[in-house]
């Protein structure tokens, strides 16, 4: 994901969940995905698909049983 499509994404999914604290951040070697953070905290990727000539965006957050426990 280029820098324009990181901020455009990062716009969407702050404005939807209402939280103004969501970050994407680029990762290295990788063009296809950004990191999604919450303040400084990694929750999850946000990879860009490319198919047809269409572009989408997918979420994927991980939810350890650790975390579930508190």
């Amino acid at each position: 994901m280029n820098a324009s499509d990181t901020a455009k994404v990062q716009r969407f999914l702050r404005q939807r969940f209402g939280n103004h604290k969501l970050n994407l951040a680029r990762r290295e070697n990788k063009d296809d995905s950004a990191e999604l953070m919450l303040e400084d905290e990694f929750i999850g990727v946000v990879f860009q698909d490319n198919e047809d000539g269409e572009t989408c965006y997918h979420v994927q957050i991980s939810i350890l049983q650790e975390d579930l426990e508190d």
